[in-house]
Parts: C-alpha cells; structure tokens; sequence
C-alpha cells in the first residue's frame, strides 16, 4: 500500500531529485510556503485527509480524486503512528519541477519521527496558486 501514494502522488510533482537552474533565493515566499506546509502536515497528524485535500493546490486536486488522496495518505501515515517530531532539513524556492508547470514552488524536506519509525524524511512542495494563495501540490514520504 505504501506504493500507491507514491504511484498516485508522482502525478503530483513528486521532487526527489531536487530544482532545476531556475533556483533562487526567495525568502518571502519560503517562509509563506513553510507556514502552508506546516498547517497542512498538521491535518495529516490528525487524520484530516479529507480536509487535506480540500487545502492543497488546484494541480493536486486536478490531478489525484479526494477519495484516491485520503486512502493513500492513510495507507502511508497510519502505519507510522504519531508524528513525535518534525524538523527542517532544507528548503528550496524553485519556479521549475518536474512534471508540473512553471511557478512558484517551494521544495521543503522535514526529518521526522514517528511513534512508529524513529527517523523519516517528508518532502512537501507548496506552490503559489492562481488565487496568490500558497497551497501544497505535492507529498512524498520516505
């Protein structure tokens, strides 16, 4: 099961291998994209899958169904229990990813510790939105 929020997510712009050239520093922009994620991580710590998908960014929601999103969050998280901790590893403005349409992104991976697995990295992806809103278009867990 742990497959399939990779398979659906990679629709999602999944980053793994990290930001093209077009990579520079926007402060502004990392700090308001690091607010959207941490609010966002919050409802996965709580079970608010649903409620998830309802906050991510349009592509997420264009391109993985309410329903197919919450059963592959659930599939990746429950297993893992409580999140314990949560810390940045890195965070990278970008207005270039793979697979998705140039933009603003910002590219932020946490160290995180599970109840269930003592050490995990999470990358989250918010992009600027067409309404200036920063809102998450992409989850990878690791």
């Amino acid at each position: 099961m742990k497959n399939l929020i990779l398979t659906t997510l990679t629709l999602s712009i999944i980053v793994l291998g990290g930001c093209n050239q077009k990579s520079k520093s926007n402060p502004e922009a990392e700090m308001a994209a690091m607010e959207c994620s941490q609010a966002w991580l919050a409802l996965l710590d709580d079970g608010k899958y649903d409620q998830g998908w309802d906050a991510s960014a349009e592509f997420l929601q264009s391109a993985v169904g309410k329903e197919d999103l919450s059963k592959s969050l659930m599939a990746a998280r429950k297993p893992l229990g409580k999140m314990i901790s949560r810390e940045i590893i890195t965070k990278q403005y970008t207005t270039s990813v793979p697979g998705a349409p140039d933009g603003e992104y910002v590219i932020i991976q946490y160290n995180t510790t599970f109840e269930n697995k003592k050490s995990s990295i999470e990358t989250i992806t918010p992009m600027l939105d067409k309404d200036g809103k920063w809102r998450v278009s992409g989850y990878y867990i690791k």
